[in-house]
């Protein structure tokens, strides 16, 4: 990666840690659960990543339950990304198009049990 991305991610990771997304307002609020009042299959993320970063893996679970189950699957993507060029049978393995689709029929049968059980 880039010197840059490292520079943005560190210092992400900073802020999430510094500051509760629970308590400030400058934190981004989810524009589709303001409009319906459901619960997209992302809301809680932003709570679920402080938390994660003060180990408090009970609360993660409580606020996003598929975020914290999916750090596996974006580590595997992000080191698909990173070595793209060095080893493209790997990068298409990753990226088939089943994979995406399984992936895609996951986060709708989330974001539907989230709102029908209010998990």
């Amino acid at each position: 990666m880039k010197k840059g991305i490292w520079v943005l991610l560190v210092a992400a990771v900073a802020v999430y840690f510094a500051f509760n997304p629970s308590g400030s307002a400058w934190f981004p609020k989810c524009p589709f659960l303001m409009l319906t009042g459901w619960q997209c299959p992302g809301c809680g993320s932003q709570r679920a990543i402080h938390s994660l970063l003060h180990l408090d893996i009970v609360s993660a679970l409580r606020y996003n339950f598929l975020l914290v189950f999916s750090l596996p699957l974006l580590a595997v993507l992000l080191y698909a990304e990173a070595v793209r060029v060095r080893k493209p049978a790997f990068y298409a393995k990753v990226h088939r198009v089943a994979y995406i689709w399984a992936c895609f029929a996951v986060v709708c049968l989330w974001w539907l049990l989230r709102n029908l059980f209010h998990w």
